[in-house]
């Protein structure tokens, strides 16, 4: 059996310190979302100011819904006729690139800077 090394403590250490500091600057330097994008199915369903406070329902066949609120600068999944309620339980989502997905629904929400300039594909399949 081998015992843990001073060598491997610091190692370890210096790993969590990076893994910390790494998280750390990653959210400082999320921009502040102004805008959400509801897809519904792959298609575009809307794109919403996150500074007026609304909610949106997206109905879909099958009784599918889902209720989306924006609120004080941010954007939840309130209600949602999926099983798991994941998405309900996710919380709200106000950064550049944050997203919010029901999968069962088939209902993606992400917050973007601007109109959509913003927006990349995260592969290119050819």
């Amino acid at each position: 059996m081998t015992i843990c090394k001073k060598a491997d403590i610091i190692l370890a250490i210096l790993f969590l310190l990076l893994g910390g500091a790494s998280l750390w600057l990653t959210h400082q330097l999320a921009a502040p979302g102004a805008r959400v994008v509801i897809m519904v199915d792959g298609k575009e369903y809307g794109t919403y100011s996150l500074q007026e406070n609304r909610a949106i329902e997206v109905i879909q066949p099958g009784e599918m819904r889902n209720v989306i609120r924006i609120e004080n600068g941010s954007a939840f999944m309130d209600e949602s006729t999926c099983k798991n309620q994941v998405c309900v339980h996710q919380g709200a989502i106000s950064l550049s690139h944050q997203s919010i997905v029901c999968l069962p629904n088939k209902v993606l929400l992400e917050v973007i800077v601007k109109g959509g300039s913003d927006r990349s594909p995260d592969s290119v399949t050819y």
